[in-house]
């Protein structure tokens, strides 16, 4: 996630007049397709292709594609877990699950590990990317000789200095928002298939003409684990146990299963119809990377020979590129094209990262753990700097700690995958029991004893994730130590940034922060919205059900929605002094414009939000929506009046509007669902089949006595009206409303049921 809204701070004032409009504005009313979302995510989960393999056949051996497939088709059951999780909290994530279920405590060490991912996605993908340039270069330089192979502290610093470029540039793209990110990782993606429709079918000719075997089985007996991979259980009779093995070599697979939890970051941002279009984005992240990931692994052990392949294990897709069948010299433009399309790619995966951290420490803003500084807005993109920049210092000073050593910060990395899915995991198989009842997603599997609900696959699914964890706890001491380290430390900042607050007697509302631009008149350009939008006045936080039925009806794209609270002045307030911003919004349009946001971004569709001060409740109503050329007025039921008395008032307020007097139409929502519809400003009337009947059968009559004329129904009424008004005009007004209202208390008696 890109940005969040921020803190009340209006920058300026417009127009002439006294400015009695404030503009709230904010990155997060823009959502993204599938397509989009997806790119994002496969950012980081497809870029793992491009070191998993090679990091997974270094501790295990040449049977490491058999589980880095085994990795890649648990990560579609562990997607299951992340989207039923999102079904429940739109907001959602590794954070907001576990503090539903599991607490405050495990929820701050849950972000702890999941931040020490985040913090270590970046820096591995652009040093891989840096090791896949300087590879490049130092074949090129081979090839025109120039010199022989670079050493390998010359190739690590080319990867440092490339990670470092890349994390600032996607830090500025990211303060810029999301919509600018979500484009980027789109155009990557798209390249990316290119090069990967390429490789794998340049892979399966070389295969084929070579009679290349496939990796030895997954047995234990084939599984030989490197001096470094067994961590504290080196010197063990453990590892000789086959299931222990297997989940040793698992754990060092993981890496390939990266990236899930920027789909539930992200998920807040998918357009409408917002579950369904998560399910499409995660089912394209399983194909692409299941066939990127697990085939490049496959093609690395069946093609590069074994002495070779060595050297290329931070550099697997180079080494295939350079051993492919062909001209050495169509080989060696291949692997250029690999390079350059895997530094983009893996570049997207830094992106990813800071997407991925900067909406999982809002969600720990937002619950009151950090403060409102952290999400104060930038001024001219409305995005949470501060957060971004706080991210990318701390994954920059990773890779400068690093040196470019891609096997170092992979074993740190694997710490905070495992654990954070892990917890997720356990999260939301404790919401089964805590929170019962029907989800729009469940991960399948369920059975019910007695009438308790058992989540078999749930269940397999956490306990395979807390044993994994559990194994890399001993075979992978250095991140043990280090991640461990790092999620105290941040569990310490969280925890005394929770208590200052408390201190201070900040009560914690959870709450949007917006970004506002004080407006001397409202109008669609500076609202964002286009002629013909939906108006929705809003006063009461709790009464928003006329929005919602809004939201729920109209189709993305096709009309706007602009949502208004009207701040009603204080006779002595309409004077000429100009209004401060703090003056037009305060906590309660905060709280409105907070619970209108979060409908919002539960449907998927996007809405714009505005203040304006008036004396008169419908006369600001009205106003607005002169200004902005709405086209549909949609107001709730007032607690005061009924729908006819909110009609006839509001009705009042339109013939005082200076002329001309547009036309709006104007729906009544009540809170059972039903609605009224009105038309303020001349309409032709609705008229019922009794009404329709009678002139019809005047015009009948009329018609035999007329037979030369040509009559027409509207004649009648016509006629008709005027000889009302004709009776008014000679004094019998009195006698004409009498009848009038004769008239509608018989209606209103044959409306009345019997008794």
């Amino acid at each position: 996630m890109s940005s969040t809204p921020t803190n009340p701070a209006a920058t300026r004032g417009r127009g002439n007049g006294i400015p009695r409009v404030i503009v709230a504005t904010t990155a997060l009313l823009t959502f993204i397709s599938f397509w989009r979302a997806a790119a994002i995510v496969l950012n980081d989960l497809a870029s793992s292709a491009y070191y998993a393999g090679g990091e997974a056949e270094g501790y295990i051996g040449k049977t490491a594609p058999w589980f880095i497939l085994a990795i890649m088709l648990f990560s579609y059951a562990v997607r299951a877990v992340y989207v039923e999780s999102c079904s429940m909290f739109v907001r959602g994530g590794v954070y907001r699950a576990v503090k539903q279920s599991l607490g405050g405590a495990l929820a701050k060490f849950s972000v702890s590990a999941l931040m020490f991912d985040y913090i270590l996605t970046g820096p591995i993908s652009g040093v891989s990317a840096g090791q896949y340039l300087g590879g490049l270069l130092s074949d090129l330089s081979q090839q025109a000789h120039l010199s022989g192979p670079f050493s390998e502290s010359t190739v690590a610093g080319i990867a440092t200095a490339f990670a470092i470029i890349v994390t600032i540039y996607f830090w500025w793209e990211n303060t810029k928002g999301v919509a600018e990110s979500s484009e980027k990782a789109l155009h990557i993606m798209k390249l990316v298939t290119v090069m990967v429709v390429l490789l794998i079918g340049w892979c399966i000719y070389t295969a084929l003409l070579r009679h290349s075997p496939l990796p030895p089985f997954p047995y234990p007996r084939n599984l030989h684990f490197s001096p470094g991979a067994l961590g504290w259980l080196a010197h063990t009779a453990l590892p000789q146990l086959g299931v222990v093995a297997i989940f040793i070599a698992l754990g060092h697979s993981v890496l390939a299963m990266s990236g899930e939890e920027s789909l539930a970051q992200v998920y807040r941002e998918i357009e409408s119809p917002k579950l369904k279009n998560l399910k499409k984005a995660g089912l394209v992240i399983f194909v692409y990377s299941l066939v990127f990931t697990s085939l490049v692994s496959f093609f690395a052990v069946m093609i590069i020979p074994d002495d070779v392949r060595q050297n290329y294990l931070q550099n697997l897709i180079g080494g295939l590129a350079m051993n492919l069948e062909g001209p050495p010299i169509a080989r060696l433009i291949f692997h250029g094209f690999v390079v350059v399309v895997g530094t983009l790619i893996l570049a997207g995966a830094v992106n990813t990262a800071i997407v991925g951290s900067n909406g999982v420490l809002n969600r720990v803003s937002e619950d009151g753990v950090l403060t409102e500084w952290f999400r104060q807005p930038h001024p001219r993109f409305g995005t949470s700097y501060r957060i971004i920049n706080i991210v990318v210092g701390l994954q920059i000073l990773t890779i400068l700690i690093s040196r470019g050593n891609v096997t170092f910060l992979a074993n740190l990395y694997a710490f905070g995958v495992i654990w954070s899915f892990a917890m997720n995991g356990l999260a939301v198989l404790v919401l089964r029991y805590t929170r019962p009842g029907q989800r729009e997603f469940q991960v399948p599997l369920n059975f019910y004893f007695r009438g308790v609900q058992i989540p078999v696959g749930l269940g397999l699914i956490t306990l395979t994730l807390f044993l994994i964890a559990i194994t890399n706890l001993f075979t992978k001491p250095v991140a043990t130590m280090a991640g461990g380290v790092f999620s105290v430390i941040l569990y310490i900042v969280f925890t005394v940034s929770e208590r200052r607050a408390r201190n201070r007697g900040v009560a914690h509302v959870e709450m949007d922060q917006f970004n506002l631009e004080l407006e001397g008149e409202l109008s669609p350009e500076a609202v964002g919205a286009r002629p013909g939008n939906i108006l929705v006045p809003v006063s009461n936080h709790f009464n928003l059900y006329h929005l919602g039925n809004v939201l729920d009806r109209i189709k993305p794209g096709r009309r706007d929605v602009v949502v208004l609270h009207v701040r009603l002045l204080r006779r002595s307030a309409s004077g000429e002094n100009e209004l401060d911003a703090d003056q037009l919004f305060g906590s309660i349009e905060q709280h409105l414009f907070s619970q209108a946001l979060s409908m919002s971004e539960k449907r998927g569709k996007s809405i714009r939000l505005a203040v304006v001060a008036a004396n008169d409740l419908w006369d600001g109503i009205l106003r607005a929506a002169t200004a902005l050329q709405s086209s549909t007025i949609v107001i709730g039921r007032s607690a005061k009046d009924n729908t006819e008395e909110q009609a006839r008032q509001i009705g009042e307020a339109w013939e005082k509007l200076p002329d001309p007097k547009p036309q709006f139409n104007l729906e009544i929502h009540l809170p059972n669902g039903d609605k009224i519809y009105k038309v303020l400003g001349p309409h032709a009337p609705n008229l019922t089949a009794n009404e329709v009947n009678l002139l019809h059968r005047l015009w009948l009559r009329f018609s035999e006595s007329l037979a030369r004329e040509e009559l027409h129904h509207h004649d009648v009424v016509h006629f008709a009206l005027e000889e009302v008004q004709k009776e008014i005009e000679e004094g019998h007004e009195d006698e004409v409303v009498t009848r009038l209202r004769n008239h509608l208390e018989s209606n209103q008696s044959k409306r009345k049921p019997k008794s």
